[in-house]
């Protein structure tokens, strides 16, 4: 199944799954994956929160203009419900805003799924001012603890195979595309957040909010059956996050 329609999909059945998940992981220091994105971001700066999905960043944004964009009509009105606005349906690949409009563009946990990825960093840097900003968050396989690695491999293992998104590959030349869109990578770190396994409906949850385009449905079965195994001992579920600092150099 192509990308495009797995997400329409997924995002249609299970719209705020993304948001319902990365609220709950937490850092060393309790802070969660949005917090992080959030630190930077100016104050006093137009965003534009691209592929915002239910728009978790939205009211943390209060003091900044703000502009939510997705595909999804499904998260489009979660967002709506939540109160977030103003909120556009639109392709990350043709942004309907004027050059230089925007001072950031925040995108969380996405750029892994927005193809073709090199037309929407095009895009972004458009669209932002001259030094604007992009900060993105995306999955990543590291900083993992020890038990991290034997949780992690018996999840994939359960759920029959890795989790591997459209631009893998491309992330991991990200500086060079940057380049040819006119931005210019200023900050490139990792950091270990977990999701902690209280309940069975926390399994449920996570196993809910994974990606797993071709499989069949008992795969994700398997992988819940996993994680309901480790709630039972309130097991932590080790989520790794890479966030990205660009600015545009033109």
């Amino acid at each position: 199944m192509a990308w495009h329609r797995y997400l329409k999909q997924f995002h249609g059945e299970h719209a705020a799954i993304t948001e319902q998940v990365l609220s709950r992981c937490a850092d060393r220091d309790g802070g969660n994956p949005y917090d992080w994105l959030l630190e930077a971001v100016p104050p006093g700066a137009r965003v534009l929160d691209l592929a915002c999905g239910s728009a978790p960043l939205r009211h943390a944004l209060h003091d900044r203009r703000y502009l939510g964009v997705d595909t999804s009509p499904a998260e489009l009105a979660a967002a709506q419900r939540a109160g977030a606005a103003p909120l556009v349906r639109a392709d990350a690949s043709a942004l309907p805003l004027a050059p230089g409009s925007v001072d950031v563009v925040i995108c969380s946990m996405a750029l892994m799924i927005l193809t073709p990825l090199h037309r929407v960093l095009t895009e972004i840097a458009r669209v932002l001012v001259p030094g604007g900003a992009l900060v993105a968050t995306v999955p990543d396989r590291r900083p993992l603890r020890p038990l991290d690695l034997a949780i992690a491999g018996g999840l994939l293992a359960a759920l029959g195979g890795g989790l591997g998104y459209p631009n893998d590959r491309a992330l991991r030349h990200l500086p060079d595309l940057l380049v040819q869109a006119g931005l210019r990578l200023d900050g490139d770190e990792r950091r270990r957040y977990g999701y902690r396994l209280w309940s069975a409906a926390d399994a449920d949850r996570f196993a809910l909010s994974l990606y797993l385009p071709g499989r069949p449905p008992s795969s994700r079965r398997r992988g819940r059956g996993y994680l309901r195994a480790l709630s039972r001992l309130n097991a932590e579920a080790p989520v790794p996050i890479r966030r990205i600092v660009a600015h545009r150099t033109g």
